[in-house]
């Protein structure tokens, strides 16, 4: 902000002075031009440090000359019940280790902020959010995280979790139009008329009567 009013005071664009009495001032405000950036990281759960003593069968058709032997992990993997845990922990001490700070109220948000830049990141597993104001900062961020773990960078955030993120001139839009698409795509009911109530009314349920569900799984699935 202040480079922002030495701009404008250097360009001559305004004299400070008192209000004329019969004149009215107008409104002003900030405009920040936030840069929204979405990443993956890849392999998540084979970052996490193993501080367990765990041994793992020889993988099928793996080669040992001594048919005894056993995988002594160091790295998590995936199935490990402990994987996401160590995955989340690796990744926060790599985010605090570069200046971030983590939030009391959501430990998956971390903010950094340093004289005019602030800089936030948002996690949920492998999937992150970066917020910014300086492209040059998020720049050496990225490079820091490809350093650490192998990142693919999907930039611009456009979907996140299943919720469509547009971005405009009026503000920013959130939508599961896509998400919505897809269930119904997948539940093969894209041809469906939508309904008030999301069963017949009057309709009796018992647990005693009735075919059972061919995919009950699939089921649990589309409810949630």
């Amino acid at each position: 902000m202040a480079k922002e009013i030495r701009a404008l005071e250097d360009n001559g664009t305004w004299v400070i002075r008192s209000l004329p009495p019969d004149k009215k001032s107008i409104r002003c405000k900030w405009m920040f031009k936030w840069e929204m950036h979405q990443l993956d990281v890849n392999n998540a759960f084979l970052h996490g440090d193993l501080d367990e003593e765990v041994y793992m069968s020889l993988p099928p058709s793996f080669c040992s000359a001594h048919s005894n032997h056993v995988c002594h992990l160091r790295k998590s993997l995936y199935g490990l019940r402990q994987a996401s845990r160590n995955w989340y922990s690796k990744f926060a001490t790599t985010l605090i280790q570069y200046g971030f700070q983590q939030s009391e109220a959501d430990h998956s948000l971390f903010t950094f902020s340093h004289g005019n830049i602030f800089h936030a990141v948002l996690v949920y597993v492998d999937d992150m959010i970066l917020v910014t104001n300086d492209s040059t900062f998020c720049a050496k961020f990225k490079d820091y995280l490809h350093q650490c773990f192998r990142i693919k960078d999907l930039d611009p955030l456009s979907y996140f979790l299943g919720i469509e993120i547009i971005r405009s001139n009026s503000g920013l839009f959130l939508n599961q139009r896509k998400y919505t698409l897809d269930i119904l795509t997948e539940a093969r009911m894209l041809g469906s008329q939508p309904a008030y109530f999301p069963m017949e009314q009057q309709h009796q349920l018992s647990q005693d009567n009735g075919a059972p569900i061919s995919e009950p799984g699939q089921y649990r699935h589309l409810v949630g």
